[in-house]
Order: structure tokens, then C-alpha cells, then sequence
């Protein structure tokens, strides 16, 4: 087990985190290749650490040595609002990035790429709950993110084509958790941490975008996390896709309402709608029976528990001045 080097680009981030701290836990090498331009990057101390653009190709193939399998989690990302924002540099960015990781594994023969897509594949979709294989079946994604996260499914499949690089395609569903910062603009941060945010800057009525009727299926980063790690050691893993996540939908109306009675305000209630995005998806469903007949694996985190943890932990980084935001006292 412990002979098994794992590299774990974009190690820094969200997810990527959280990858690294469980394969350490169960005792691999892990090698860490981010460039730490997200604010809440962090390295576990454990791991070898490389700061890394990884859009250069010359750069990155040297950290590609020595490494038996990859998890590629680098990619430029964020909520709704910095779709819309930075559409060409979502683009640009990801293609760049999946062009070096990609020729550096195929350098070094790596024996495994395990590429983090995204439910935004799904965003075109009328089948529900969403199977791996409705994605031959529907039109493709209509958002620059989506469509880039798409394109790094296809390099999985082009480079296993001419050059027999082995794969695993992860597509989480709406990962949730600590050690995500909500963000200063609307739609930037993922929904949670954003509402979260809100309430905890005093805002109220709180503010929801769109009609509130849309819906979504949270899964923990920690089961996120060990949903990759366990398709990227099992051999029924190599070359297939899996949605990793829940089949649990909420619609945003009630996690709202959810989060506002855990946190016990004291007030009743109260939303404004605002407008939301040209392109929100209404309606988001994965079916996980795929990654659980074949490599066992299903999420554990009751959603209550999970949002509870994320409301205590962002509560305690406003309490200590992390969250730069104004902050502001509840309005009668």
C-alpha cells in the first residue's frame, strides 16, 4: 500500500485537500503540485509539497516523476456567478492545464490519471436521476465551465486512444463542507458557504437567486473524497466513469430554510428572490448505482450533520475575523 506514490494536482483546494489528508491517513506517499492561488489553499504538512503553474508543460513534467497514479483535481472553478465572469478564461485555463497534466502522465507512464470532472457535464440534461451513460444521449453542456469539464473527459478517452493511458472519470455532485470560504460576490462562493454567509452578515430578508425551486443533491467532501480514492485504487475503476454523490434533492428554497432553523436565529423565516443567472440548472439528480455495484463504495454523511459542521466552522472563522465581510446585526 504504502509503495503506491500518489500525485495530487490542485492538492491544495477544496476537495483536493481533503483527497491528500485521506490518502495520507491510510498511509500512502502523497506528492502535492498546486499553484496556491485560491486563498484558502492548504497543503497537509505531511505530504511533499510542489508549487507549480501547471499550465506549463515544462514545469509540470518533472513533477510527474516517480508517481504511479495521479488524481487531477486542478482545474479553474467556483460558483455559478464566476461562470458567467470568466468564461474564457475557464477555457483557457482548464485546456492548458489538461494539456500538461496529460502529456507529463503519458512522460512519465503513470499507470493511472484520475480526472475530477463535474456534474456540469449534466447540465443539458432530461433524464433523471442522471446515469453515466445519459451523457451519450444528451445535448452537450451549454456554460464554458461545463463544456470544459466535458473536454477533460474526452482527454481521458483520446489519451487512453493513442496512447493507452489508463483512466478514472469522478463526477462529483455539489461537494459541500469545511475549509470552503464563501466569497465576497453574489454567485462566486458555492451555494452553501454563500447562504451561510449571508445570514451570518445579517442579511434579511435572506436573498435567494431565482425562484428557489431549484434543485440539487449535496454530498460531504469527505465522501467526496473517498468516493475517488476507492475508484482510483479498484481495478474495476480503469477506464470508466462515475457520478460520486447522493441521490438525496433539495430544492434551494428548503436547504435555506434548513440553514436558517439550525442556526436558530430567533426571527421567522423571511427570503427576497432576486434574479439569478442566464444559465442555472433547474434540476440536478445523479444515480449512484454504477460506483456502488462496481467498486462498493456509497456516501455516509448524514446532510444535517454535514451542514451543522459547515454552519459551526463558519461561524467560528467569522468569530475570528477570517470572513471579510461586513458584518452586520440582524434587521428587525
Amino acid at each position: 500500500m504504502a509503495e503506491t506514490k500518489f500525485l495530487v494536482t490542485g492538492g491544495a483546494g477544496f476537495i483536493g485537500s481533503e483527497i491528500v489528508k485521506q490518502l495520507l491517513d491510510k498511509g500512502y506517499l502523497v506528492r502535492v503540485a498546486d499553484d496556491l492561488s485560491k486563498k484558502d489553499a492548504k497543503v497537509d504538512s505531511r505530504a511533499q509539497f510542489v508549487k507549480v503553474d501547471l499550465t506549463d508543460y515544462q514545469k509540470t513534467k518533472p513533477v510527474f516523476d516517480g508517481i504511479d497514479i495521479v488524481i487531477n483535481a486542478a482545474a479553474k472553478i467556483g460558483g455559478i456567478g464566476y461562470f458567467h465572469k470568466y468564461p474564457a478564461t475557464i477555457l483557457s485555463e482548464n485546456n492548458k492545464i489538461y494539456s500538461s497534466t496529460f502529456e507529463a502522465a503519458v512522460t512519465a507512464k503513470t499507470k493511472r490519471i484520475v480526472y475530477i470532472s463535474s456534474s456540469m457535464v449534466f447540465e443539458s440534461t432530461f433524464f433523471f436521476p442522471s446515469k453515466e451513460e445519459d451523457l451519450f444521449k444528451i445535448p452537450p453542456p451549454v456554460t464554458s465551465y461545463g463544456f470544459s469539464k466535458l473536454t477533460g473527459e474526452w482527454y481521458c478517452k483520446a489519451f487512453w486512444d493513442q496512447y493507452k493511458l489508463p483512466y478514472s472519470i469522478c463526477r462529483p455532485f455539489n461537494a459541500y463542507g469545511i475549509n470552503e470560504f464563501p466569497e465576497r460576490e453574489p454567485g462566486f462562493a458555492h451555494v452553501i458557504p454563500d447562504l451561510i454567509r449571508k445570514i451570518l452578515s445579517g442579511q434579511y430578508p435572506l436573498e435567494l437567486l431565482g425562484d428557489g425551486e431549484q434543485t440539487r443533491c449535496f454530498t460531504h467532501v469527505s465522501d467526496v473524497a473517498s468516493g475517488i480514492i476507492a475508484v482510483s485504487l479498484h481495478p474495476k475503476g480503469e477506464n470508466q466513469d462515475f457520478n460520486i454523490g447522493t441521490d438525496h434533492e433539495i430544492k434551494m428554497i428548503d436547504l435555506a430554510s434548513k440553514i436558517w432553523n439550525i442556526m436558530e436565529l430567533g426571527k421567522p423565516f423571511k427570503v427576497k428572490f432576486v434574479s439569478g443567472f442566464k444559465y442555472d440548472i433547474r434540476k440536478r439528480i445523479p444515480d449512484v448505482q454504477k460506483v456502488k455495484k462496481l467498486i462498493n463504495w456509497q456516501a455516509r454523511v448524514n446532510f444535517d450533520n454535514g451542514l451543522k459542521e459547515v454552519i459551526n466552522w463558519l461561524a467560528q472563522q467569522k468569530a475570528a475575523g477570517k470572513l471579510d465581510f461586513p458584518q452586520k446585526k440582524l434587521a428587525n
